[in-house]
């Protein structure tokens, strides 16, 4: 099937910041959109999102460069061919920019036209999104875990840690879970009220009071559990992702918001074992920085067998890094960000060298989101059994929520809740 025809355009994402779109046709008149979502705390390897720079337009971060990227150059190569695979298309436009980190073209542009022509594809072929990106005999749904307090970068609150999340893990269905999730959320909400601490919400929809402490953000937490008549641990369980890196000073970690203390990586391992002994977490993302390898060695060592240690800026969603990293005996998992590496193959072929070596993949959105459900289908479509979209609210984050309801519907059957089996260990 021949690409008819490309054209990209400039939007906004949910913080109001520029992104890319674009739109995509086949010769047999399958269209498809695609847009792309932008990170604030990112990983130092990430391939590279085109910005202008002109503090003219949206304070320098306008995308007309990456726009007139896909319009001027990428689209006189690929209109009029034809792309027997996804891979084929993707190896094109890798060739195209040249460079490691996708800095010629921009990952923006780039991950633009390999997600619309992967959902081009799947309308021509008149199958389902997610049948395109892994087709399976049986599929299974994911675990939302679903981040209800925001803090770090991601909120302006005196909280370190940037996100909290529950796991609504023991549920028949997805739709149960996202009704229990939303049942702690709602609680969460008014359980703030009536300490007198803010309801306001961060970049992914989850709650941002200023705190006595970290500590207090996991309590209260787990107070809305049980108040909404869950049992935690049981029945939801605490994921964690504070975003470590940013808080790497030196060799050492910083706490930038709630204090200026500094613990070593031996002082942050047993902040962590003493968290983990507390409190019921299944999933720990980013608990040392993606720079403090020897440090991740040994937390890996010393609690791989009894949660899912997820590595995100550490890995950037790259199979050479991953690689790398899986021969050091680092982690047990791989946060996975489309926008990280800039194609839906380099995507696949992280999570298949992940699923190669038992570790399990856990789909991400990033802060600065639209509403393209793409990774719902990236979610189910490779059995990744969990994944992570943001909070309670937020049209851009509640619409993966609800692709991932209709997906449910449309499979019956053929789909299974993951549950808590999603986490690695658990």
């Amino acid at each position: 099937m021949k690409v008819r025809s490309i054209q990209a355009m400039e939007i906004l994402d949910s913080r109001g910041n520029p992104t890319v779109e674009v739109n995509l046709q086949l010769e047999d008149n399958s269209t498809a959109r695609a847009m792309v979502p932008s990170g604030a705390s990112t990983g130092e390897k990430e391939a590279v999102e085109l910005r202008d720079g002109d503090l003219g337009r949206y304070g320098g971060k306008g995308v007309l460069k990456a726009v007139a990227n896909v319009n001027e150059i990428m689209a006189k190569e690929i209109k009029g061919k034809s792309f027997a695979t996804q891979k084929d298309l993707d190896e094109l436009l890798i060739l195209m920019d040249g460079t490691e980190n996708k800095s010629n073209l921009g990952a923006n542009a780039i991950l633009g036209v390999s997600m619309a022509f992967a959902r081009a594809t799947a309308n021509s072929l008149d199958i389902p999104l997610y049948q395109y990106l892994g087709h399976q005999d049986n599929y299974i749904l994911p675990v939302p875990c679903m981040n209800v307090i925001n803090g770090g970068r991601h909120a302006d609150n005196n909280i370190d840690f940037q996100e909290f999340m529950i796991a609504p893990h023991n549920a028949p269905t997805f739709t149960e879970a996202i009704r229990m999730g939303e049942d702690v959320f709602h609680t969460l909400k008014s359980l703030l009220k009536s300490k007198n601490l803010s309801t306001g919400i961060g970049d992914e929809g989850g709650f941002a009071p200023d705190l006595k402490s970290n500590e207090q953000a996991v309590e209260i937490i787990l107070e809305a559990i049980v108040k909404a008549g869950y049992k935690p641990g049981t029945d939801v369980s605490i994921c964690l992702d504070p975003a470590s890196s940013e808080m790497w000073n030196n060799g050492k970690y910083r706490f930038f918001k709630s204090s200026q203390k500094e613990l070593s990586t031996d002082g942050m391992i047993r902040l962590w074992e003493k968290w983990i002994k507390e409190y019921p977490i299944v999933l720990l993302e980013d608990g040392l920085a993606e720079n403090d390898w020897e440090g991740w060695k040994i937390l890996t060592k010393e609690f791989s067998n009894q949660l899912e240690l997820v590595g995100d800026d550490i890995f950037c969603t790259n199979a050479k890094i991953l690689a790398e990293a899986i021969k050091a005996g680092i982690a047990n998992s791989v946060l996975i960000k489309l926008n990280q590496i800039g194609t839906v193959t380099e995507t696949l072929d992280c999570m298949a060298l992940a699923k190669a070596h038992q570790y399990n993949c856990f789909v991400s959105h990033r802060s600065g989101e639209t509403v393209d459900s793409f990774i719902s289908d990236l979610t189910v479509g490779t059995n990744a059994g969990h994944l992570k979209t943001g909070s309670g609210c937020r049209g851009e984050r509640i619409e993966k929520f609800n692709r991932l309801m209709r997906i449910e519907r449309e499979l019956g059957a053929k789909a299974t809740f993951a549950g808590i089996s999603a986490f690695k260990n658990k």
